[in-house]
C-alpha cells in the first residue's frame, strides 16, 4: 500500500458542518497557517457528538489535521482534483454533502473503505452493526486495536452526516434516504474520488458507478466515454465489447 492507503488516520469524529466551515476558509482566500488557527479556534469548545464542551488540544488536534489534509493541504496528487472540487462546491452548495464525501474519501481512503464495507452490508440486510463493520475492516487492515478504534470515529460520522440513522436496536445503525446526485459532472467528481481512494487507481465503470462505498448516493445513468471526456484527469480503456476501465492519468 502507499502511503496514504495505508493510514488509518480518522482519530477523531468529523463532523459535515466542520468540513463546511473549512472549505469556506479556503474559498474566503485564507492561507493554511490562518486556516489551521481559525479551525482551533472555531473547534474549542465543540466536541464529536455535537455538544459544547472543552475539548483537549490533542483531540481538537486531530480534527484539525483531519480538516487540513483534507481540503487544505491533502497530498501533491489531490491537489487537481481538490482544485475541482472547490470550484464544484462554490457553484453548487446545495451539494455540499456529497462534495465533501468524495473529498475525505481521496484523502482518507480508511474514511472509503468503512463506507465499502457498510455500503456491502447494507445490500445485504437493513441494518447494520459497528462490530461487523470493524470485522471487515480488520480483514483488510489487520487485526489492530487502532482499526476498531478509528473505524468507531468513521462510523459515528457517518451517523453525524446523516448518512446512516440510529434503529430501534441499540447499536444498529440504518441506511438513510439516499441523495440524489443527479448531475453527471458531480458524478465524475465522485468516481475521481473512488479512483484516488483505491490503491491502483483504476477500476471498471460498472464497478464505479455501484461502489458501496457510495451507499448514500444514487448516481444518474451516465457511460465510462462521458467520464473520461468531461475529465482530463481520467483515461477510459475498453475492454472487450462492453467492460470499460477508467484510471487516473499518470497512475
Amino acid at each position: 500500500m502507499s502511503k496514504r492507503h495505508e493510514a488509518i488516520g480518522i482519530k477523531q469524529a468529523v463532523r459535515f458542518d466542520w468540513m463546511q466551515k473549512v472549505a469556506n476558509l479556503l474559498l474566503a482566500g485564507l492561507d493554511a497557517k490562518t486556516i489551521r488557527q481559525e479551525l482551533h479556534k472555531f473547534l474549542m469548545d465543540k466536541k464529536g457528538d455535537g455538544s459544547e464542551g472543552k475539548r483537549s488540544e490533542q483531540a481538537r488536534g486531530f480534527v484539525v489535521s483531519n480538516l487540513m489534509k483534507t481540503w487544505v493541504s491533502p497530498d501533491p496528487e489531490l491537489l487537481p482534483f481538490r482544485d475541482a472540487s472547490l470550484v464544484y462546491l462554490q457553484e453548487n452548495p446545495s451539494m455540499a454533502l456529497a462534495i465533501h464525501w468524495g473529498m475525505i474519501s481521496a484523502a482518507y481512503p480508511f474514511w472509503f473503505n468503512a463506507a465499502r464495507q457498510a455500503g456491502r452490508l447494507l445490500a445485504l440486510q437493513e441494518q447494520v452493526t459497528q462490530a461487523q463493520i470493524v470485522n471487515r475492516l480488520k480483514e483488510h487492515y489487520g487485526d489492530r486495536q487502532t482499526v476498531s478504534r478509528y473505524a468507531q470515529f468513521v462510523i459515528r460520522s457517518f451517523i453525524a452526516w446523516g448518512v446512516l440513522k440510529d434503529s430501534e436496536v441499540k447499536g444498529c445503525y440504518e441506511k438513510a434516504a439516499p441523495v440524489d446526485v443527479a448531475d453527471p459532472a458531480l458524478a465524475t467528481l465522485m468516481f475521481e474520488s473512488a479512483l484516488h481512494a483505491t490503491l491502483k487507481a483504476k477500476s471498471t465503470f460498472e464497478l464505479l458507478l455501484n461502489n458501496p462505498a457510495f451507499f448514500p448516493f444514487q448516481f444518474p445513468a451516465i457511460t465510462g466515454d462521458y467520464v473520461s471526456q468531461r475529465c482530463e484527469r481520467i483515461d477510459v480503456v475498453r475492454c472487450g465489447l462492453d467492460d470499460e476501465l477508467l484510471k487516473l492519468k499518470d497512475s
